[in-house]
């Protein structure tokens, strides 16, 4: 089985250790890459304990609760097909996915948490193209079909693309938090339309309330809020065509539409009237604990646009669904772009050829493999075939609702851009906008920063 190479990394690793110096100690230049080597190796050792007789291997980067769901849907294939199937996680899945592609010892499947490293690994030949037909099936039968193919296309080695992705288990983030409480206390109704939206801000502040809370705190990660309200934005303002050249530097960071994004998330965010606290207040607020402005009373704010995981931070005892709820954050109606989504997810890709890795990416295409996440927990789909009543969460089926009803998908456009702009220039950036500063001069202080890493 090629499933036999899989883990070796820790051998090759010992054995180089004895050979390139006297008593086995690797003349390393500092004790970080010493102690990254032996996280890698560490992490090697794990799965050659599990994976060496395996019919399947797959390594991922989920562990703890997240590994025991992963488990349970694998547990299905088992018993449909009586493989033996090895799943190890890892906290350093991206560093020790390519030791392992770099030595040959490549599991069968990779989950990859997003697309930038699998683009990088099929550009080195490190990955395998699903078997033919695999794009028509997503394009029929996930909602958005077009974008999950788009997602998982990449160059080979070559420079042909080819369709190595197969996206299964997804987060959405264009969601407003709301407390129905304090919305019908108001008189308020859920916007339907982006234009609807803004009217309700305005209308808020009419009545004399603030209708947001925004905060861009997160510790050495500040900033990073304001970047997906600007991808929204430019979901919602452009195609997405024109937001895949964004993401890629094939228009400057600086060109007029990308400034207008910006300036679109600065219509809600640098009005004092508009946010809790005043504008000055936005940078300065940790983003966790800027939803708690909704549960005062009076409430401080109406609405607050984060990602479905922002209820852990809500005041213990919130119930989702009856306490507080959310609504999509919506698009323009005049603008004629659909129902954009913008959102996250992970990515299954062939490392290491094999009959039964083609088998498992065959077996992620039916209900049933969704079906047995869905009836656990953290987990939406694409899946237009699903059963929505296998939800065992009804706030997940009702988010699930708005992934369905996407007409287009982007991933966070950030974690696509190289690091030192997507958790860099672009986080800082955007905590300049908020304190003032000019959109279209951050905006070019972005891009040199993109032009200074190429």
């Amino acid at each position: 089985m090629h499933s036999k190479r899989f883990g070796k990394t820790l051998k090759v690793f010992q054995i180089a250790k004895e050979c390139a110096h006297p008593g086995g100690v690797l003349p390393w230049e500092d004790d970080i890459m010493f102690s990254r080597y032996l996280l890698g190796a560490a992490s090697a050792a794990l799965v050659a304990g599990s994976a060496s007789a395996a019919d399947l291997t797959i390594f991922g980067p989920w562990l703890g609760p997240d590994e025991a769901q992963v488990q349970k849907v694998i547990d299905v294939f088992r018993a449909d097909t009586g493989l033996d199937v090895a799943y190890v996680g890892s906290d350093s899945f991206e560093q020790q996915i390519m030791i392992d592609a770099e030595a040959g010892s490549a599991p069968n499947i990779a989950i990859f948490p997003q697309p930038g490293l699998a683009a990088d690994m099929a550009a080195r030949g490190f990955l395998t193209p699903l078997a033919e037909g695999t794009g028509d099936w997503v394009r029929d039968n996930y909602a958005a079909g077009q974008s999950w193919v788009d997602l998982g296309t990449y160059a080979d080695k070559d420079g042909a693309d080819n369709l190595y992705g197969f996206f299964y288990k997804v987060d959405v983030k264009s969601l407003v938090w709301y407390l129905p409480e304090n919305f019908e206390d108001a008189g308020y109704e859920v916007p339907q339309t982006m234009e609807e939206l803004k009217a309700l801000t305005d209308q808020i502040v009419a009545d004399g309330e603030t209708p947001w809370c925004i905060g861009l705190g997160s510790g050495g990660a500040t900033g990073w809020p304001a970047t997906d309200w600007v991808e929204d934005m430019m979901l919602r303002t452009q195609s997405p065509d024109v937001y895949d050249q964004w993401v890629k530097n094939e228009i400057s960071f600086d060109d007029p539409r990308v400034v207008a994004a910006i300036e679109e998330f600065g219509a809600f965010a640098r009005k004092d009237d508009y946010v809790a606290g005043g504008a000055n207040a936005v940078a300065a607020t940790d983003f966790r604990d800027s939803p708690k402005g909704m549960f005062a009373s009076p409430p401080q704010c109406y609405m607050h646009r984060q990602a479905s995981f922002i209820p852990a931070f809500f005041p213990e005892g919130t119930e989702v669904g009856v306490d507080a709820d959310f609504f999509y954050f919506p698009a323009y109606a005049e603008k004629d772009l659909g129902a954009p989504v913008l959102g996250a997810g992970t990515l299954w890709a062939i490392t290491n050829d094999d009959p039964a890795a083609h088998q498992f990416i065959e077996f992620l295409k039916t209900p049933e493999a969704h079906h047995a996440w869905m009836e656990q927990k953290g987990f939406l789909t694409p899946h237009k075939g699903v059963d929505p009543e296998k939800f065992s969460d009804p706030t997940l089926r009702k988010m699930n609702e708005i992934l369905l009803g996407a007409t287009t998908f982007r991933f966070d456009g950030s974690d696509l851009m190289p690091g030192g702009v997507g958790a860099g220039s672009f986080w800082t950036g955007m905590v300049d906008y908020a304190g003032g500063k000019d959109a279209g001069a951050v905006a070019t202080e972005i891009q040199n920063s993109w032009d200074a890493l190429k």
